[in-house]
Parts: C-alpha cells; sequence; structure tokens
C-alpha cells in the first residue's frame, strides 16, 4: 500500500510538473505576435520566433497575425464631382505594425480593426471621387486613383498600430441604366480629338509639301542658273581658242585642213567612195 502510494503521487507530482511547464511555455510562430498580459495589462510583445517563458496562471498569452492582411470592402455608391454615380467595389491589404498599439486600441481584435479600416478607407474613396469627374475617375483606374485615395488617407491609421500597404479598386462601374450614354459621349469627344489630330496633321502635312516645292523651285532655279554660268563660260572659252587660233595663220591653215579632212570623210562614208567637189570648195584645198 506504501508503494503504490508513493508510485501514485510521484506521478501527481510529474503531472504537476508537466502541467506548470506546460502553462509557462509560450510558443511564437513567424507569422504571429504573442501578447503577454498581466491581471489585463500588457506586459510584453514577444516578436521573435521560437519558445520563450511566462509566470503561469497569472500571465496570459494572446496570438495576433504578423502577416499581410486582405480586407475585402463592401461595394458601395459612390458620387462624382460632376454629380454621377459610379459603383466601387475595393480591397485594402494591411497589416499589424506596432502590436502593442494594436493590442491597446483595438483590443487585438481583427473584427474592431477591419470596422476602422471600413470607415477610413470608404470617407477616403468618397471624398477624393468626389472630387473628380466621372472621366477623370476611369481614367486615373491606371493607378493614379489608388494613389490620390493613399495619400488622402495618410497616416490615419497609424494610431491603431496598423500599416495600410494598399488600396486597390476590383471594379469602379457606373450603373447599368448609365453605361450606354456615358460610353457614347466618351466615344464621341474622342472621335472629335481624334478628327483635331488628323485636321491638325493634314495642314501640317501640306505645310511642310509647300516649303519643299518652294525649296526645290529655288534649287532648280539656282542649279539652272549655274548651268547657263558654266555653259557661258565654256562658249567663251572656246571662243577664245578660235580666236587664237585664226589670228596665228599657221594654226588657221592646219585648223581649215582638218575641217575639210572631216568633211570629206563624212561625205564618203558608206558605199560611196566616189567625192565630187568644185574647185572652189574648201575640201578641193586640201588636195593642192
Amino acid at each position: 500500500m506504501k508503494k503504490k502510494m508513493s508510485l501514485s503521487a510521484v506521478l501527481l507530482l510529474f503531472l504537476a510538473v508537466l502541467f506548470l511547464v506546460n502553462a509557462s511555455l509560450v510558443v511564437t510562430y513567424p507569422n504571429e505576435y504573442t501578447i503577454i498580459k498581466q491581471f489585463g495589462r500588457i506586459e510584453s510583445v514577444r516578436e521573435t520566433p521560437g519558445l520563450s517563458f511566462k509566470i503561469p496562471f497569472i500571465q496570459t498569452a494572446e496570438k495576433i497575425q504578423n502577416e499581410v492582411l486582405l480586407y475585402d470592402l463592401a461595394v458601395s455608391d459612390v458620387m462624382t464631382k460632376d454629380k454621377k454615380s459610379m459603383i466601387a467595389d475595393c480591397f485594402v491589404l494591411w497589416r499589424i505594425e506596432d502590436p502593442y498599439i494594436y493590442t491597446q486600441t483595438l483590443s487585438a481584435q481583427k473584427g474592431n480593426a477591419e470596422f476602422r479600416i471600413d470607415t477610413i478607407v470608404y470617407n477616403s474613396l468618397k471624398n477624393v471621387i468626389s472630387s473628380l469627374s466621372q472621366e477623370e475617375v476611369i481614367s486615373g483606374r491606371d493607378g493614379a486613383l489608388a494613389q490620390t485615395i493613399m495619400d488622402n488617407i495618410g497616416d490615419a491609421l497609424n494610431q491603431y498600430g496598423i500599416s495600410l500597404l494598399a488600396v486597390e479598386t476590383k471594379s469602379l462601374d457606373l450603373p447599368d441604366e448609365n453605361k450606354n450614354a456615358v460610353y457614347e459621349r466618351m466615344i464621341s469627344e474622342r472621335n472629335n480629338i481624334a478628327a483635331t489630330y488628323q485636321a491638325e496633321g493634314q495642314e501640317e502635312a501640306k505645310e511642310i509639301s509647300n516649303n519643299t516645292t518652294a525649296e526645290i523651285i529655288v534649287m532648280q532655279s539656282q542649279a539652272n542658273a549655274q548651268a547657263a554660268e558654266i555653259i557661258a563660260k565654256g562658249e567663251a572659252e572656246y571662243m577664245r581658242i578660235l580666236s587664237e587660233t585664226y589670228n596665228d595663220p599657221e594654226k588657221a591653215d592646219f585648223y581649215l585642213f582638218l575641217r575639210a579632212l572631216d568633211a570629206a570623210k563624212v561625205t564618203m562614208a558608206g558605199d560611196n567612195k566616189t567625192l565630187i567637189i568644185d574647185e572652189t570648195s574648201p575640201i578641193a584645198q586640201i588636195f593642192y
């Protein structure tokens, strides 16, 4: 009986120690924070993954997420500056930046955080869109609208220990009854802009063509003038050479002799080898 009682006592002691150790150990995973509270007050925040200890029965451990979180806002109606209704469907990416402030202000409740995010982001979305025309809202879908909303929110969520990473619009559309009218108006405006650009292009092309034609005429006129000048110089040089030739009797006789030979050669071309000339002909002079 004594041995059984002793064994039972040892077993109970072992279980008690095991329970105390289990109640003292805290496991923190990489994607979470561990908040240690003592009598409801925050004692410490464990951010490093691994094992740590707390005082059993006195201190408690609460877990909050340490990762990028997604919150999908409810689809809502917004009004543009030109009083056009639009349907906005947005989502935000956020994370807990300061777990201590997050726990103090929002009791570490994700629902409380999402309520604050919903309110702040929706108000910013509404204010930004109400300051823009419908056309500006639609053209801002390339990222400019989301950035303006982010800038408008600023650091409003820092007071809750929350960091807002991105605000994105899944869809920002028109009510069904307004779509056709707006699309037709936008198409008409784009066609008018295209027609304006086309007219300006045609006008510029015509001006370039006219300028080019004028330049060609000027260049041709200059080329003709230069050609005429060169021809005149050539003729003057030709006349000078002739003048020098005829001024020298020997050169003049030789020149006339060559010209007579050339004339005889032309006359006797082909099968006709008979040359009939008058004695007064310059060709006859070569035979004297």
